[in-house]
């Protein structure tokens, strides 16, 4: 896949809000300083599109940016961020649990872990989220970078083994050197194929995991 274009096209704000336009969603999800901002502007090649904020926490609305004007990437809010309060922590709950339950064009989910951590309860709590919900997804490994390359062996294990994926569902990234930026993209496109061949129809059942 070739980023052509890409356009803030709107956000949710509130539980129960609606994605702006009919194109098939991809969304981004993952606890507060995963990166998450910085690999959005890193897959679509702009520097500025997703903040990326000096504290941690402070996306608290969905935005989606319309990519190649064929599918919406949804920056979900970031979880877990110890000086965000947990009263403001829990009103984010419903917006996402909404969005992913009932987003009708919702086709699959990037779910960041950062590398050189094992992963949070909080992301433990996701992964059961997701899987519960039957939405497939990719799990990506950020920073990966900052490891060396005994680390990086070191991380990919342990978070098969805590994640319970295949290799083909897990990635590893660079938003400072681009790493993986390739097989994200190619993963993004052979999910958007199958929506191509039946007009953006599917169900979640059958277009299976996001793979590379």
């Amino acid at each position: 896949m070739k980023i052509r274009s890409v356009e803030y096209a709107g956000e949710i704000a509130e539980p129960g809000g609606s994605p702006p336009g009919s194109l098939p969603q991809v969304a981004f999800a993952g606890r507060s300083n995963v990166g998450k901002s910085s690999l959005i502007n890193c897959l679509v090649r702009r520097d500025r599109l997703a903040r990326v904020a000096k504290r941690p926490g402070k996306t608290r609305m969905i935005h989606f940016y319309r990519v190649n004007d064929r599918f919406l990437l949804a920056d979900l809010p970031g979880y877990g961020y110890a000086e965000v309060p947990d009263e403001m922590q829990r009103s984010w709950a419903p917006l996402i649990e909404g969005y992913l339950t009932s987003a009708g064009g919702l086709l699959g989910v990037v779910q960041l872990v950062d590398s050189r951590h094992p992963p949070t309860d909080d992301d433990r709590r996701m992964f059961r989220y997701l899987a519960d919900l039957g939405l497939p997804t990719l799990f990506v490994l950020t920073k990966i970078d900052k490891l060396n390359r005994s680390e990086r062996r070191g991380a990919r294990e342990r978070a098969r083994e805590e994640i319970g994926v295949g290799e083909e569902q897990l990635l590893v990234t660079s938003a400072k050197t681009g790493e993986g930026r390739g097989e994200l993209l190619a993963a993004l496109e052979g999910l958007l194929e199958g929506t191509d061949a039946d007009d953006g129809g599917g169900t979640r059942e059958s277009r299976g995991a996001i793979t590379p």
